[in-house]
């Protein structure tokens, strides 16, 4: 245990996880060890992903190594109190001998050893961030007996060298660079370049250096005991769950960090035999476009981790036909089977030992975004799956990657190299060599690529901190390219033309050009190239097609949009929240509509009085008289009536909702510090402005300590006699003219931070008051109606009595958040926040996405408060969560009728609002879109059953879906074509 406990604290593993339950119960009849024909697929939380799949393989009748895995429990429980189950020890020892017994050969035995890996495997997969060991078993004493049984010498010490190098770093803690300068130097003493040109003689040699770095390092000798070696493996592979590298990739990809992870035993075999041996990686499907054929890398007289690791560049999967037709035919079948019963992509680590091929893992396969859309509508077509499960295979943070920018390829360039087409995108950065330098230049505001030869799960850092990822070695299987894939992040690999010198901190290209570091480069994931500068981007086909400037029904139509079109087409088929923007102005409502946008949801009048306007609002604030007040109002009201207008047209016969002016007074007012320098100077010259000094009499009266809880929203309206009656002015007269117009305005009027009902009901009268008189001014009923912004705890608390006034609620999640947490967004973000998600008190920004069990506490019970009150009340949000998708799940669930968000972001609401409304029904429950843990920044989607239904006529945006004609704009409508 001392040494587990040594190497845990080598890699500064800490003894809990960062979110775990107080206290683990170990039941009494537990079973923590299941061979491999017990388990299935459906067994992830107990056996992980990979030992739910081996078995699964298993029962399908694959050829699988025989082998056993140690539950997710048992993991839990030693990571809890520091030692594994007591009887862990024993069930152990029952699944070993019965794998001996199946096998004919003990393990380690001298004569004729049974070897072992050990692997980890967690429910959520977690490429290279977690530890494994091959070759368990080996020894000086059996050694000679593995190279008999083989009749291969130097396959023998090249096993017995890995196992020593995997172990040493793995589970000793022995810095793994040593390792390989030891390595370096027996290829440089021999005078090749490639480990396999080394012969038996020279890793006899590599093994007695590689034993005495692990005594020296240590201050023990390499174990020889079998058992021991298998013991400790599995420790170590517990403990690595909470390496560093481990917690930030789960925090990255939002997974659980409670959950454990198992631990695989399993019979070795060899890819490292010789030429009629190799190991591979193959996909069902192309896991970056999402294209059918044969995908994957295939590495003769190898092992495992030297596909995965790129050190050794590949060969296309589809040369194993020549190399070895047999076991080609042979995995093509499996692959074909595989796919059909996981209904989805398949990822599958193989290895042929002389001929005979074995399955070592599967899973389904992590995927590029584009290739996700893909692959969804593909299985659908071969009737796979239907299409509520299709929309289920598809998340929003895919379409949101696929509206990012790509090369104009138009454009002139300098093309400087190509690798292997990894992970697509177009990423611009400053070269950096290392993951160090990738985090510090990124915390400064620098977009970097990260280059190595190849990466490894030490520069996780600095992959999530770059905007791409280039390699020299490797290929679409390598650790750059498949956790680039699962991170969404550009990748190209296997730039093998490029000279990549991490030390120098520089990268030569083929014709002796030199790229340092800080040079910026540009690196296309979606075809490999590599640039010298920055190349220019230009926006996707995805938002070309919902700009409605590219047609899915065209001819020409791009692939990709065909699918993303089928599959927004379902998800606005079956959901029930509208979708509706955040817009101030024309412009970004006509944009929203073309986006699909079925309305608008927060227009923020504020935005309105910027610019020349600002004189105008200074001159309201500065007024001394009823008459000057009368007179500054009465300039501003033609131009908030102009604005207006231009916004009522954009959404004719949708929605607008209007808030009344919002923030503090003083935002309008030039800066303290700078106005009180202008009047110093002023007056020191003897020349002092009197608008000047009016002005500073007025930032000092105006100012406050904490503006965000002062003089704003409602108390201004109730403060300021005259200003909100004149914002409802121009808004009724603008519904006024565009009704007389023909036009069919739907003015919602938004009384902000509202604590009280009392103050609704004073604006609501004077608003009335205002609108009967347009009405009867200009011979009209209008459709207006009045409601407030739910932004404040006391608000949500009381929304029973404040729903007796109001039309509607619009929760305002952003404020919202900072006042039930106590928050000051501006400061404490760039304070606190990293240190709060790096400790796991967050799982995510609370203002990201939305704080289901605090602040989501208070919007489900005061929207069942305020539909107790009124049953027609209708209920959105206009905050930052609106277009978040796990937030997005979560107002389906507590039965809002809208969410709003930018326009940006608005087909992203739409996709994750039809997928909440199938999950809902429960016939195609999936995961969301980002697994919750336990303790997290809460707001991962619920399940349960939606609320009251859609309280607004349903619209057909866009009559030409359906007819199979070209429409000018993105499907948003009741009438999509089917998926299939």
């Amino acid at each position: 245990m001392f040494l587990a406990v040594r190497a845990a604290r080598r890699r500064g593993v800490s003894a809990v996880p960062e979110t775990q339950d107080p206290h683990v119960t170990q039941p009494s009849s537990a079973k923590f060890v299941y061979d491999f024909t017990e388990g299935n697929k459906e067994l992830k939380d107990l056996l992980g992903g990979k030992g739910a799949n081996l078995a699964e393989m298993t029962n399908l009748g694959l050829p699988v190594p025989p082998g056993f895995t140690i539950t997710t429990e048992a993991c839990k429980v030693y990571l809890e109190s520091g030692t594994e189950p007591a009887a862990l020890r024993a069930e152990v020892s029952e699944h070993l001998d019965a794998l001996e017994q199946k096998m004919g050969k003990k393990l380690g035995q001298a004569d004729d050893p049974l070897l072992v890996s050990v692997r980890s495997g967690a429910k959520f997969s977690m490429p290279g961030m977690m530890d494994t060991v091959l070759n368990i078993g080996l020894s000086d004493a059996s050694v000679s007996g593995l190279a008999s049984q083989a009749g291969d010498e130097r396959f023998a010490w090249d096993s017995y060298r890995r196992l020593i190098q995997m172990f040493g770093k793995t589970v000793l803690g022995v810095d793994g660079e040593l390792f390989e300068d030891a390595l370096e130097e027996a290829k440089q003493a021999k005078g090749v370049r490639v480990d396999v040109d080394l012969d038996a003689k020279d890793l006899k040699g590599l093994v007695a250096d590689f034993k005495d770095i692990v005594a020296k390092e240590t201050g023990r000798d390499f174990p020889q005991d079998p058992r021991e070696q298998m013991d400790l493996a599995v420790r170590a592979v517990f403990d690595s769950w909470n390496t560093d590298r481990a917690k930030l990739y789960r925090r990255q990809e939002r997974i659980p960090g409670d959950l454990g992870t198992a631990v695989n035993v399993c019979s070795m075999v060899f890819g490292n035999l010789g030429p009629d041996s190799g190991t591979g990686v193959a996909f069902t499907r192309d896991p970056a476009s999402g294209h059918q054929g044969v995908y994957g890398d295939y590495l003769q007289n190898a092992q495992g981790e030297d596909v995965v690791a790129g050190i050794r560049n590949t060969v296309p999967l589809a040369d194993l036909e020549q190399i070895d037709k047999a076991s080609y035919d042979q995995l093509m079948q499996i692959m074909e089977t595989l796919e059909t019963h996981y209904k989805d992509l398949c990822d599958i680590e193989f290895t042929i030992e002389r001929g005979k091929l074995w399955m070592l893992q599967t899973r389904v396969g992590k995927r590029t975004a584009g290739a996700a859309f893909r692959i969804a509508t593909q299985l659908v077509d071969q009737g796979l799956i239907d299409e509520a499960e299709a929309l289920q295979r598809v998340n929003g943070a895919q379409l949101a990657q696929l509206m990012f920018p790509r090369f104009d390829l138009g454009a002139k360039s300098e093309m400087i190299g190509r690798g292997i087409a990894a992970s697509p995108g177009a990423a611009v950065g400053k070269a950096v060599f290392d993951s160090y330098t990738a985090v510090k230049w990124s915390r400064s505001g620098e977009k970097v690529i990260l280059i190595r030869r190849e990466t490894n799960p030490d520069d996780l850092n600095g992959m999530i901190a770059a905007e791409g990822i280039l390699t020299s070695r490797g290929g679409k299987t390598s650790h750059a390219a498949v956790v680039a894939r699962g991170m969404g992040k550009t990748c190209v690999c296997g730039a093998e033309e490029l000279e990549v010198d991490t030390k120098s901190r520089r990268m030569t290209t083929g014709d002796g050009t030199v790229i340092e570091e800080g040079d910026v480069v540009s690196i296309d994931g979606s075809t490999g190239k590599v640039y010298a500068g920055e190349v220019p981007v230009v926006p996707s086909p995805v938002v070309e097609y919902f700009e409605g400037r590219m047609h899915a029904g065209a001819d020409d139509a791009d692939e990709l949009v065909k699918a993303v079109h089928r599959i927004m087409a379902y998800a606005d088929r079956v959901r029930r929240l509208r979708v509706r923007a955040n817009a101030d102005n024309a412009e970004d409502a006509a944009r929203a509509r073309r986006f699909g946008a079925q309305g608008i949801g927060l227009c923020r009048t504020e935005h309105m009085f910027l610019g020349e306007r600002r004189e105008m609002v200074e001159r309201l604030i500065l007024a001394d008289t009823e008459t000057d007040r009368d007179a500054a109002l009465a300039q501003l009201l033609p131009l908030q009536k102009a604005d207006f207008i231009e916004l009522f047209e954009s959404m004719d016969g949708l929605p607008v909702t209007v808030r009344l002016l919002d923030p503090p007074l003083h935002e309008f007012l030039p800066d303290i510090t700078e106005l009180s320098v202008r009047v110093a100077l002023a007056e020191a010259r003897k020349d002092a402005n009197e608008n000047d000094l009016r002005l500073l009499q007025a930032v000092h009266k105006l100012h406050e300590q904490n503006p965000m809880l002062g003089l704003r929203g409602v108390r201004l309206g109730l403060v300021i006699p005259g200003l909100f009656a004149m914002q409802v002015r121009a808004i009724a007269e603008a519904a006024a003219e565009r009704k007389n117009a023909k036009g069919d305005p739907r003015a919602e009027i938004m009384i902000p931070l509202v604590g009280t009902v009392q103050e609704l009901e004073i604006v609501r009268e004077e608003a009335e008051q205002v609108i009967a008189e347009v009405e009867q001014t200009h011979g009209v009923s209008l459709r207006l109606t009045l409601g407030t912004m739910i932004e404040l705890p006391r608000a949500a608390l009381t929304a029973g009595q404040i729903a007796e006034s109001a039309d509607f609620f619009s929760f305002g999640t952003n404020d919202l958040t900072q006042t039930v947490w106590g928050f000051s967004r501006d400061d404490v973000e760039a304070s606190f926040f990293t240190a709060y998600l790096e400790k796991g008190i967050f799982g995510v920004s609370p203002f990201e996405t939305i704080d289901k069990d605090g602040v989501g506490s208070l919007v489900r019970n005061a929207a069942a408060a305020g539909r107790a009150t009124r049953p027609d009340l209708k209920l959105g949000v206009c905050g930052e969560h609106g277009g978040d998708p796990e937030s997005v799940h979560f107002f389906h669930e507590v039965g809002l009728d809208y969410v709003s968000c930018s326009p940006f972001r608005i087909p992203v609401a739409r996709l994750e609002a039809g997928r909440a409304a199938a999950e809902s029904k429960g016939r195609h429950r999936a995961a969301p879109p980002r697994p919750p843990g336990r303790r997290r920044a809460p707001g991962a989607p619920g399940n349960q059953p939606t609320g009251a239904g859609d309280r607004e006529p349903r619209t057909l945006i866009h009559p030409a879906i359906g007819s199979g004609t070209p429409t000018r704009a993105a499907p948003c409508a009741e009438v999509p074509p089917s998926l299939a």
